[in-house]
C-alpha cells in the first residue's frame, strides 16, 4: 500500500495527465462485463490475467479464451485471447492479448483542391473547395497489450499472482511503447467466499511516444469479494469490486477523498446446475449490463450487453467471448 501512495504521489508531482492507458481499464470476457466487471474475486478462467492474476491458480485445465466487442455502431473494434495453462501442483502461466482500435481513418489534408482543381497545403484549410479523392490515405488508430501472467498457491487458502505487460500504441506515424507491473492476490476464507486485490501498474507505467511525449499510467487497486450460496436448484453469486484510483479525478469517478477516487462495481449471477448462467450488473461508468453463459463440456458461450441510455446516439455494446477448455485426463493439472 505504501509503494501505491509514493508512486501516487510521483505522478502528481509531475502533473501528468489523467487517463493515460485508459484503454487498459475497458474489461475483458463476457461473463465479467455482465456482472459490471466485478471479477476480482470471483473470475476462475483464463481471464484472470487480467482480472486478478492469482486467481489463475483456480484453473485446472489448459485453457484458451476469445473475445470480440463493437462499439459505437461498429466503429470502435475491440479484441482480446487469453491462454492459461497450469503449470505443476500449484501454479499457473498466462498469457493475454487485447487490441482497441479504428481501422481506416480516412487521411484528407493532402487531398484538397481550390475551385481549380490546384492542390493545397494542409494550413490553408479555410480554402478547401473540393477533394482530389485520388489522394486520400488512410491509417489506423490501435492500442495493444500484452500480458505475461504467472501464479502460485502460498497455500490453501492464499494465492499470488504477477504480470509483466507491454503497451503499444500508434496512430497514422506516431507510436508509443511502454512496460508496467500488476501484483495480485486471492484469499479464500472458506470454499464459498473469496476477497481478490490487483494492484495494477504498481510501479506506474512510462509510455514513451516516438513524437517525444511521454504518459504516465497511475496505479490501480483493484478490491473484490464474492459470496456464493444455494438457491433455486443452483448457485447465487453476488460480487463487488471497487476501484481506487491516484489520479485525482475529483468529480468524474463515484466518489472521492481528495486525490484518491473510488469507482464501485456490481453484479449478480445466477448459475443453473453449471450449465447455463444469468447475470445482472453494474459498472463504474453507472452503466446497467445483463448477460448469460452456457457451459458446455469443453466450450463455455457467454454474452453481455450494455445500453450507453436513451439520449446517446452511440449505440449498445454486444460483447461474445468463447473459452475451450482441454478438459481431459491427460491435460488435467497434477494433483501430486
Amino acid at each position: 500500500m505504501l509503494l501505491l501512495f509514493l508512486a501516487a504521489a510521483a505522478v502528481q508531482a509531475q502533473e501528468i495527465a489523467k487517463y493515460a492507458g485508459e484503454f487498459l481499464s475497458l474489461g475483458v470476457g463476457g461473463r465479467a462485463m455482465a456482472l459490471g466487471g466485478a471479477e476480482a474475486a470471483l473470475v476462475n478462467d483464463a481471464t484472470a490475467g487480467y482480472w486478478n492474476p492469482a486467481a489463475l491458480t483456480r484453473v485446472n485445465y489448459p485453457e484458451v479464451m476469445l473475445m470480440h466487442d463493437e462499439r459505437y455502431a461498429g466503429l470502435l473494434n475491440y479484441d482480446y485471447a487469453a491462454v492459461a495453462i497450469p503449470y505443476g501442483t500449484d501454479a499457473t502461466l498466462g498469457l493475454s492479448i487485447m487490441r482497441l482500435g479504428v481501422d481506416g481513418i480516412a487521411n484528407t489534408q493532402t487531398a484538397g483542391v481550390d475551385a481549380n482543381g490546384n492542390p493545397l497545403p494542409p494550413s490553408q484549410l479555410s480554402g478547401f473547395n473540393q477533394f482530389d479523392y485520388s489522394q486520400i490515405t488512410y491509417f489506423n488508430s490501435a492500442d495493444w497489450a500484452i500480458y505475461f501472467s504467472y501464479a502460485q498457491k502460498y497455500s490453501e487458502n492464499i494465492s499470488y499472482g504477477i504480470n509483466a505487460k507491454i503497451i503499444h500504441e500508434s496512430i497514422a506515424d506516431a507510436s508509443a511503447t511502454g512496460i508496467g507491473f500488476d501484483i495480485a492476490a486471492l484469499y479464500t476464507p472458506t470454499d464459498r467466499w473469496s476477497i481478490g486485490l490487483n494492484a495494477q501498474d504498481i510501479t506506474t507505467t512510462l509510455v514513451a511516444w516516438s513524437t517525444g511525449t511521454n504518459e504516465l499510467v497511475s496505479p490501480t487497486l483493484k478490491l473484490g469479494t464474492a459470496y456464493t450460496f444455494d438457491f433455486l436448484k443452483g448457485q447465487f453469486s453476488p460480487t463487488v469490486d471497487v476501484d481506487v484510483r491516484f489520479e485525482n479525478r475529483q468529480t468524474e469517478s463515484i466518489a472521492h477523498l481528495g486525490p484518491v477516487s473510488f469507482d464501485p462495481h456490481e453484479g449478480l449471477e445466477y448459475e443453473y446446475k453449471n450449465t447455463l448462467a444469468l447475470r445482472i450488473g453494474y459498472s463504474d461508468v453507472k452503466q446497467l449490463t445483463l448477460g448469460a453463459g452456457i457451459h458446455l463440456n469443453k466450450l463455455d458461450i457467454d454474452y453481455s450487453f450494455a445500453h450507453f441510455g436513451p439520449n446517446d446516439d452511440l449505440g449498445n455494446t454486444h460483447r461474445i467471448s468463447l473459452q475451450f477448455i482441454l478438459r481431459a485426463d491427460k491435460f488435467v493439472r497434477d494433483s501430486k
